[in-house]
């Protein structure tokens, strides 16, 4: 076991690398370490588990948005220089190779399996781990002058941490296989066509378009917004009379809730709804 001098410094490490701020209903997480391109760190991953968590755990969140530091890249992958001397060894052991992987507790899962829809605002580019992170997150806002670059092929390593998932079901087979065998670069304006963003704006405009969208998102009726999030992630995996059946399920309690009966009145008195998420 590392000494306690070691663990104070890399939960302190993990502090720093990643922050999280919540405004209202919207949680803001930011990977912080804009000196390397927020390259990713294993403090770095620890802490970004542990801030999609509790944005997942706090009912007054109801969107969360995903971000860099800085103006040149969201996360330009994983910091291959410390990779390299060893002084930060992310798939490797002191000594051994890890042949497991905790599923409970890695940003792609955590990410993957939250209710809360995630924006992800691209204030830079993100490659390799970090475009994995990105597509993970259920909308993405994309800077004029930002690229995605799927470069893992170049770097001997295939797409580890969620492409390779999301990638064919995003373009289908074809276009995601052109993709991760090339290991191309994406424009902006190329990653809108494909449909891999839902917005390009202007540099420096990512977040502002980001909280925009989290705060029409806010507006609506948490526990249904959190239901169809669901319901959207499990019928990526289902055939459709099942699907439709898990769907009437989600659907009963709603019935029960005084967020439908408001939506209803709101509707009816043609007012705004007050959704209290219960």
């Amino acid at each position: 076991m590392a000494p306690p001098d070691a663990l104070d410094a890399t939960a302190a490490a993990a502090a720093d690398e990643v922050v999280y701020a919540a405004d209202g209903a919207i949680a803001t997480i930011t990977l912080n370490a804009p000196q390397r391109m927020n390259t990713i760190s294993r403090p770095m991953l620890d802490a970004l588990s542990a801030a999609l968590v509790r944005a997942g755990d706090d009912a007054a969140i109801r969107a969360v948005i995903l971000t860099g530091a800085g103006d040149k890249a969201f996360c330009a992958g994983l910091n291959l220089e410390a990779q390299k001397s060893g002084t930060d060894s992310i798939g490797l052991g002191q000594g051994f190779m890890r042949t497991t992987i905790d599923l409970r507790n890695t940003p792609p899962t955590v990410l993957h399996n939250i209710d809360k829809p995630v924006i992800c605002a691209l204030n830079g580019s993100a490659a390799g781990y970090g475009l994995d992170i990105a597509l993970g997150a259920d909308i993405r806002v994309m800077t004029r002058s930002a690229k995605l670059a799927a470069s893992y092929a170049r770097r001997g390593v295939l797409p580890e941490s969620g492409g390779t998932w999301y990638l064919p079901r995003l373009l289908g087979w074809s276009k995601a296989a052109e993709l991760i065998f090339t290991g191309r670069t994406l424009s902006a304006e190329e990653s809108l066509a494909l449909g891999l963003v839902s917005r390009v704006v202007d540099d420096g405009g990512a977040m502002a378009a980001s909280r925009e969208i989290a705060a029409e998102i806010a507006a609506n009726a948490p526990l249904a917004v959190q239901a169809a999030k669901r319901m959207m992630r499990m019928g990526w995996n289902e055939p459709f009379t099942e699907h439709v059946h898990h769907v009437f399920l989600q659907l009963l309690p709603l019935f029960g809730t005084e967020d439908m009966k408001e939506g209803i009145a709101a509707f009816m008195e043609k007012r705004a709804p007050r959704f209290k998420g219960r």
